[in-house]
């Protein structure tokens, strides 16, 4: 997709962090827009910030983890719009807590929002992208779908599986006019941990606020600069999009030393969860 002046994207979980900054970047690209996310107000708000932009763009509340709303909403945004050249689906939520102690809803919730949801996007949109020249589907799983964290287990799997359905997609349309881009971001700076379910991880003595401010100090890029990259990837049609300094090198240690990079990952972990907590005591 060489440029996207003109062409028409739609993004879920557009009412905040990485989907809001997707919309902007986008809109700079002269992209017109449905955007989606089950946050009504902030998804008024994003919308609001496209006001000064010269596109068109549309909105939708919705819940990506039902399916006939989604297959719904890609109906009527193909309607609002005239076509839709390219799908990103974004949403995603998390349950912070090990795999012991959870519950299968728990499990239930994070698969039909991160899994299910970006599955009924693609399914939904696939048909009308597929009219279009040049059509693209973008699904951002995660380097959870590459190396997994621990106490967040529902999460890992349903990147991983996401990851899965991704590079099927892309074998499957290879040679076609659809493309497709698999998005590894690193720590971006969200409100994901603190939209989260929180139980309590490697039951350490921390509370939410102090995940929320763990995760700041290490997500080091800006929702904005993780959409300039996603953008610049999508029309390159990049089919598979590392984002952030710690995706690409814990994507290396992981293909280097897979093992190693297990272990480390959970030692770091509880080093700072013990650190906060010990903090916290202090």
């Amino acid at each position: 997709m060489k440029h996207l002046t003109g062409k028409v994207a739609a993004i879920t979980g557009a009412g905040s962090g990485l989907g809001r900054s997707l919309a902007l970047a986008l809109a700079d690209e002269g992209c017109h827009l449905a955007l989606a996310d089950i946050n009504l107000r902030g998804l008024q708000e994003t919308v609001r910030l496209l006001a000064a932009k010269p596109i068109k763009a549309s909105s939708q509340e919705l819940d990506v983890a039902d399916r006939d709303r989604v297959y719904a909403w890609a109906e009527a945004a193909v309607k609002e719009h005239g076509a839709v050249d390219l799908i990103i689906n974004n949403a995603g939520v998390a349950v912070f807590e090990r795999l012991e102690n959870l519950t299968y809803e728990d499990f239930e919730w994070v698969f039909k929002i991160n899994f299910w949801g970006a599955v009924y996007g693609t399914r939904a949109f696939l048909p009308y992208l597929q009219r279009r020249p040049e059509g693209h589907i973008v699904n951002i799983s995660s380097i959870n779908g590459m190396v997994p964290f621990p106490s967040n287990g529902p999460y890992n799997a349903a990147k991983f599986a996401l990851r899965g359905f991704n590079l099927t997609l892309i074998q499957e349309l290879r040679g076609t006019s659809v493309h497709v881009t698999s998005v590894h971001p690193g720590g971006i700076q969200t409100n994901i941990v603190r939209n989260a379910r929180f139980r309590k991880p490697a039951a350490r003595e921390i509370n939410q606020n102090d995940l929320v401010e763990v995760f700041a100090s290490l997500a080091k890029m800006t929702p904005d600069q993780a959409a300039r990259k996603i953008v610049k990837g999508i029309k390159k049609n990049k089919e598979r999009l590392l984002v952030g300094a710690d995706a690409k090198f814990i994507n290396a240690m992981a293909r280097l030393a897979p093992s190693t990079t297990l272990k480390l990952t959970a030692i770091i972990h509880e080093f700072l969860l013990a650190r906060k907590a010990s903090q916290k005591k202090g």
